[in-house]
């Protein structure tokens, strides 16, 4: 489901270039949960970024969901994160004028072609607000939410999708010990049919969860 190989990504700060991916190679499989773990700056979140077709870029090759995403135009890259990834941001992204269960809709709401009438995407934002434990907070505004409650809408929005690939940059950062168990253990539910999962965490109750963890060191993975 993701295959990187030799990718590198530089950034330029105060006139000086800094480079923080040197090489990185990666796959992860349908039905694997992988873990990459490292110190704060080392690159993880930027790793996740390539992964899921949100920064161009890099230096190398990446595969995700079948498709090179050398050259495909913007439209493309847009289209394959829209059908085939799931997204959980560590700043949640939410739109603060919508209520939870338009947040979670906004993906279907946004496809182009081939999208789902609103109605049946309701039914699924329902569903998916459910599976994390928010049906009761379906109307609220992201102000009225705690952090863990919006976490949780987030992930419930990556899952509206059915996505083969899911994403998540520090998963349970914002939830208790209870709430964090759930998601990990939905990350494994999901895992077992068949989605693909790469986890970026500082945790270690998400580490032990998962099918393989990899420290990014020095710009680099290592098992």
């Amino acid at each position: 489901m993701i295959k990187l190989t030799a990718i590198t990504r530089s950034f330029v700060e105060d006139g000086r270039e800094f480079e923080v991916l040197r090489g990185v190679d990666l796959q992860v499989s349908p039905g694997e949960v992988v873990a990459v773990t490292g110190a704060s700056g080392s690159g993880k979140s930027t790793l996740l970024a390539i992964a899921g077709a949100l920064d161009a870029g890099f230096g190398g090759e990446a595969v995700v969901a079948g498709q090179p995403l050398r050259g495909l135009s913007p439209g493309g890259l847009a289209s394959l994160r829209n059908r085939s990834i799931g997204f959980v941001f560590q700043s949640f992204n939410l739109v603060p004028a919508f209520p939870a269960l338009e947040n979670v809709m906004l993906p279907g709401l946004l496809r182009q072609g081939g999208g789902e009438p609103r109605d049946a995407l309701r039914v699924r934002a329902l569903a998916a607000l459910a599976r994390v434990g928010l049906a009761a907070k379906a109307h609220a505004r992201p102000a009225r939410l705690s952090g863990g409650e919006r976490q949780r809408v987030a992930i419930a929005r990556a899952l509206l999708t059915r996505p083969a690939l899911l994403l998540a940059d520090e998963p349970t950062g914002n939830l208790d010990a209870v709430t964090g168990e759930a998601v990990i253990g939905l990350f494994g539910e999901l895992a077992r049919d068949g989605t693909a999962v790469l986890v970026v965490t500082h945790e270690e109750r998400v580490s032990r969860a998962a099918s393989r963890v990899l420290t990014l060191r020095d710009g680099r993975l290592h098992p």
